[in-house]
């Protein structure tokens, strides 16, 4: 028969042995197996600026709408002389300017939520503010490019938020491209502001894990999805003016804007 030290003994060395049969995490071990066919992963952190913005993104073609302006035209009749009266099928952009002031604070903490105001990884390091600017330029051009009307206008942008998703926060969890810019339009000639400045919030849902990955092996990279929205963004706020409907709120996004 066993006696009580043999079962003690006997205990204690399985429990040993369970604990020496717990995997070690690997910081070098990929965060997810990719399905089948995506065996080859293109480089999330290069220069992308050869690529056109995603099809999901890309901007509709313009359809004249006969809505007044929401600053009280009536009947169709346009009142020039108030600020905000030219409706946005009526315009053609001439010419886009946008401005990221130097005042922003940029973050290169490799963090799930690094403090800051511009946080930008996919370009190599360097100068962020001039990266944003290039970015924020070609998808406002992309954006008002269909834009045919017979008034000729400029748009004026400064950015105030640039997120994007730090390496940390791109391989685990994902998060939210949190972008924001003030806007105005004005006339090509005079410089007279035809619209209010207004604070444009442009939010979009930002991949993480298994997903940026997929989305990275499909040429859907970060700045190829911000660069389309941001097209899609400029377009419905210039058109329809407050009528676009805003992502959703959530921790990580009011994180995301402090």
């Amino acid at each position: 028969m066993m006696t009580l030290r043999t079962m003690i003994l006997t205990v204690v060395g399985c429990s040993l042995s369970a604990c020496g049969a717990v995997d070690i995490p690997s910081r070098n071990a990929p965060f997810e197996t990719l399905p089948q066919g995506y065996s080859a992963l293109a480089n999330g952190y290069e220069s992308i600026d050869s690529r056109a913005p995603a099809a999901e993104f890309l901007p509709q073609a313009i359809t004249p709408v006969v809505a007044v302006d929401s600053l009280g035209a009536k009947d169709g009749r346009v009142d020039t002389g108030r600020v905000g009266t030219v409706p946005g099928a009526d315009m053609s952009i001439t010419k886009v300017n946008v401005r990221v002031p130097r005042t922003l604070r940029v973050s290169e903490a490799n963090r799930y939520l690094p403090q800051g105001d511009i946080v930008w990884r996919e370009d190599p390091l360097g100068d962020r503010h001039a990266q944003v600017q290039t970015i924020v330029q070609a998808a406002l051009e992309a954006g008002v490019r269909p834009l045919l009307g017979s008034v000729e206008v400029e748009l004026d942008v400064e950015v105030l938020r640039f997120h994007a998703l730090t390496q940390k926060a791109r391989y685990t969890t994902g998060g939210v491209h949190a972008i924001a810019f003030t806007m105005v339009l004005r006339d090509a000639e005079t410089g007279e502001a035809l619209t209010p400045v207004r604070e444009i919030e442009a939010d979009l849902t930002a991949y993480g894990g298994r997903r940026a990955l997929v989305a990275i092996a499909e040429g859907r990279t970060q700045k190829v999805r911000i660069t389309g929205f941001l097209a899609k963004v400029i377009q419905q706020e210039i058109l329809h003016p407050g009528t676009r409907e805003k992502r959703s709120g959530g921790l990580i996004q009011a994180l995301n804007k402090l």
